[in-house]
């Protein structure tokens, strides 16, 4: 008998209690965050905090924090490399 031996077990009682299938749909879907508008970026950071505009989608602003800390790390490793790179 040939069968997959990549394929995963299946998962007691799916993969999480939370998820929603909608008929018709085969992918399972996660309910929505919590989401409030907020007036501005920094009553934003204020209010939910870095954590929660960054990875909980709780406002807004998400994708602009992201962007933000895309911007920060980068920066940050290049600095690092500069450094590093005098040294070797």
């Amino acid at each position: 008998m040939l069968r997959n031996i990549h394929a995963l077990p299946a998962q007691p009682g799916g993969m999480s209690d939370d998820l929603i299938v909608r008929k018709g749909e085969r992918i399972p879907r996660r309910s929505l965050p919590d989401y409030a508008e907020a007036e501005s970026f920094s009553h934003a950071i204020s209010r939910d905090g870095i954590i929660g505009t960054l990875f909980r989608d709780s406002n807004q602003y998400g994708p602009l924090s992201m962007l933000f800390a895309l911007l920060i790390i980068a920066t940050v490793t290049g600095v690092m490399i500069k450094l590093l790179s005098g040294f070797f």
